[in-house]
C-alpha cells in the first residue's frame, strides 16, 4: 500500500523538488536503480533482518522497494513530493508494499506515525550542512527503538570527485554538498547511538567511484 501525504516542503539547501521535476532520473546524481552493495551486504549477512524500517531522504525508492520485496516494513520519506510520488509509481510497478511520506527531515517529523527497528541514510547527510546535524540526529532517534540500527553513508572529505578539496562543494545540477570526516560523524552521533562501525570507504555510483564516510550504529 502506498500512502500519499503530498504536501510542499522547502528544503534549505536544496530544491529537489525542482531537479525531480526537471530533470530525468537517469541524469539525477544520487538516484539508483539497484541498492547499493553495502546496503545488500547488510542484509545479506544478516545484519539487519525485516523489521519496520524507515529510509531517510528515500527519493524515487529504489531502496525501499528493494527491502519490502524481502518483507521488509519499510516507510519511505522525502522533502519533494514529487519524489514520492515517482516512488509510489515504483512501488505500484513492482507490487511491493511500501509507505511513502512528504516531510522535512529537519522539521517536527509530525507526519510520521510509529518508531521503527533499522533506519538509514545513503548519502543524504552531506545535503545537511553542520549547524542543522544536530536536529536531524535527534529526529532520528526520536522516530527510532532503544537498540534500533541506524546505517548512515555521507561524502567523505578526501573524496575527489567534485573537485576540490574544502568542505562545502557545488555540483553540475546546482547543489551544495558538505564533505566530512569520521570525527564529524563520531561527535553528531555518539550522543545519541553506539558506534558498530566507522570508517572511510570507496562506493560507485554511475558518475564513477567516490570516498565515503561509512556509520553502523546502535540507538541507545
Amino acid at each position: 500500500m502506498v500512502d500519499y501525504s503530498i504536501r510542499v516542503i522547502c528544503m534549505k539547501y536544496a530544491d529537489v523538488d525542482r531537479i525531480y521535476q526537471t530533470l530525468p532520473l537517469e541524469n539525477i546524481p544520487w538516484n539508483s536503480e539497484t541498492p547499493p552493495d553495502a546496503l545488500v551486504r547488510l542484509v545479506q549477512e544478516g545484519v539487519v533482518r525485516p523489521c519496520k524500517t524507515v529510509d531517510l531522504g528515500c527519493g524515487a525508492g529504489t531502496y525501499a522497494v528493494y527491502l519490502a520485496g524481502l518483507g521488509f516494513e519499510v516507510t519511505g520519506v522525502d522533502s519533494s513530493p514529487t519524489a514520492i510520488r515517482i516512488a509510489g509509481e515504483n512501488a505500484k510497478k513492482r507490487g511491493a508494499r511500501c509507505r511513502f511520506v512528504v516531510a522535512d527531515l529537519l522539521g517536527d517529523l509530525y507526519e510520521m506515525t510509529g518508531t521503527f527497528d533499522f533506519a538509514y541514510d545513503w548519502e543524504f547527510l552531506h545535503h545537511i550542512f553542520p549547524e542543522d546535524r544536530e536536529v536531524y540526529i535527534r529526529n532520528v532517534y526520536k522516530i527510532t527503538n532503544p537498540g534500533a540500527t541506524y546505517f548512515s553513508v555521507c561524502f567523505a572529505e578526501s573524496d575527489s570527485q567534485f573537485g576540490g578539496t574544502g568542505k562545502y562543494r557545488s555540483t553540475r545540477i546546482g547543489t551544495t554538498l558538505y564533505f566530512s570526516s569520521e570525527s564529524e560523524i563520531r561527535d553528531l552521533v555518539s550522543p545519541y547511538f553506539t558506534i558498530r562501525e566507522l570508517k572511510t570507504m570507496d562506493v560507485s555510483s554511475k558518475f564513477g567511484p567516490h570516498r565515503a564516510v561509512y556509520l553502523l550504529a546502535a540507538r541507545r
